[in-house]
Order: C-alpha cells, then sequence, then structure tokens
C-alpha cells in the first residue's frame, strides 16, 4: 500500500511540475468553409473549419498555412481568427 502512495504522490507533483498543456485555438469567422494546413513536429495536417467552426491545435507550438497561402509561426498561446482567408492573430 505505501508503494502504491508513493507512486501517485510522483505521479501528482509531476503533473504540477510539467505545468499547464497549452494549445492554439483557430475561429473560423467567415461565411464559407476554409481549410488550413497545420505543420507540428514534422507531421502535416489539414483541417477543415465551417463557417463559425473552431478547433483547438499547435499544443507544441507549429506552422499554420492560411488558405490564402500566408503561413504563421505559433507557439500555442494564440487565438487565431480566420475570416475571408485572413487570419488575426490574439
Amino acid at each position: 500500500m505505501k508503494q502504491f502512495y508513493a507512486q501517485l504522490v510522483v505521479v501528482v507533483v509531476s503533473s504540477l511540475l510539467a505545468g499547464p498543456t497549452l494549445a492554439a485555438s483557430v475561429l473560423n469567422t467567415g461565411s464559407s468553409a476554409v481549410v488550413i494546413v497545420v505543420v507540428e513536429e514534422g507531421t502535416r495536417t489539414e483541417i477543415s473549419l465551417d463557417a463559425g467552426g473552431s478547433d483547438t491545435i499547435c499544443a507544441s507550438g507549429c506552422f499554420l498555412t492560411l488558405p490564402n497561402g500566408d503561413r504563421i509561426g505559433l507557439t500555442g498561446e494564440e487565438t487565431v481568427e480566420i475570416k475571408d482567408g485572413i487570419a488575426t492573430i490574439k
């Protein structure tokens, strides 16, 4: 039983020391669907967002390619709003 509690303490302390997980969010405020490309840790993913749709991306930083071809580097703390292919980063 002591071993169980010792392992539990290690897990809890490790979680606290690791800090919060950050992730960027992206929101399509335009009137039509958009497709964005996310490259995170070498993995390329296409994400389709309907009008008014949103998603959480980039837990460890990434590059985001917008519908108009612009490429943006994100750290994972941003909120990106896309309207008619143009991005605003907050």
